[in-house]
């Protein structure tokens, strides 16, 4: 039996924590600007790690990589409003927020290139698509969000300004400052995997402080926790029968078909949090991330089961 994920226990940890001692008071103001902080090296890390040369090498294979975009910034959001339209008392309204924030984040970078290898598929081509998706949806969430949730706050003055400051300025300048930096963030990829786990879990405690204050747990219940657990299972299952189906339909190799669906189907934590944390207000930012953390666990757990059967089915074609 395989233990449970480390980073999932502390972000059950974390939830809990913020569930039973909240942070209050003075104590919000600082921890807030200490999360700002984090974001911020987040994203100035994702610069450098987030490899051009790997897009360039592989955009040969455009369809490919055209098809996971597609998937992720199109395919998702279109299946969300679907959902939202044809059963919208599945949740209440805020939930559902969460879910459509959670249908224009863009794909992982880690877990979708290990599962990749795990299932025998194309690893670089699903490097490129990991790493071309993160930087598209630095750019593409915020308008999506805005589009897809009608939060027109999303575009004020402050909101512009957050965004520039704690996600694409750090970004641009890891970018810029990949050549001479890599090597290094090689070298310590351990203890930065560990600084960037940290940080979200003190975002996630931090948003769902605010969250316990403003009664989450006294609007989302044991049967809500149910239905949005369906609803992330449910929209997970479609877009992995369709993009299967898309690889059949485009005839891809095997490998690429893993990397289609392995890439097509996930949704980014390490993004979606921070993301969460800058366009929303406080005081709804906890509601916002709950489908995402729940889609994060439903997506390892799926995924590790897709990954094992095509690694058994290439043992066994070998």
């Amino acid at each position: 039996m395989r233990k449970l994920d480390p980073f999932l226990t502390a972000l059950i940890g974390a939830v809990l924590l913020a569930t039973v001692l909240p942070c209050k008071g003075n104590a919000t103001r600082v921890l807030e600007y200490v999360t700002d902080a984090c974001i911020m090296v987040m994203f100035f890390m994702q610069g450098i790690k987030l490899e051009r040369r790997a897009i360039v090498h592989n955009m040969r294979n455009w369809k490919l990589q055209g098809l996971v975009l597609a998937c992720t910034f199109l395919l998702f959001p279109l299946l969300g409003i679907t959902l939202h339209t044809l059963a919208p008392g599945l949740l209440d309204s805020t939930t559902w927020l969460g879910v459509l924030f959670l249908c224009c984040l863009p794909s992982t970078v880690q877990s979708s290139i290990a599962l990749t290898s795990l299932a025998n598929g194309n690893v670089a081509a699903s490097i490129c698509a990991a790493t071309l998706s993160n930087i598209v949806g630095i750019f593409v969430t915020p308008a999506l969000v805005s589009g897809v949730l009608h939060t027109q706050g999303v575009w004020s003055a402050q909101a512009i300004t957050d965004i520039a400051v704690q996600l694409l300025l750090p970004f641009v300048a890891g970018q810029l400052l990949q050549p001479v930096l890599h090597e290094w963030a090689h070298r310590n990829k351990k203890i930065l995997s560990i600084t960037d786990r940290s940080s979200i879990l003190l975002v996630v405690y931090t948003a769902f402080s605010h969250a316990v204050v403003e009664g989450i747990w006294f609007k989302i219940d044991f049967k809500s926790i149910a239905a949005l657990i369906a609803t992330d299972a449910g929209l997970m299952l479609l877009v992995i029968l369709i993009t299967l189906f898309l690889g059949k339909a485009c005839r891809f190799p095997t490998p690429d078909e893993v990397s289609l669906i392995l890439c097509g189907s996930k949704k980014s934590l390490a993004s979606g949090v921070p993301m969460a944390n800058v366009l929303f207000p406080a005081s709804v930012a906890g509601f916002i991330i709950l489908p995402l953390i729940l889609y994060h666990q439903i997506q390892l757990f799926v995924c590790t089961l897709i990954a094992r059967h095509y690694h058994a089915k290439h043992i066994s074609d070998a």
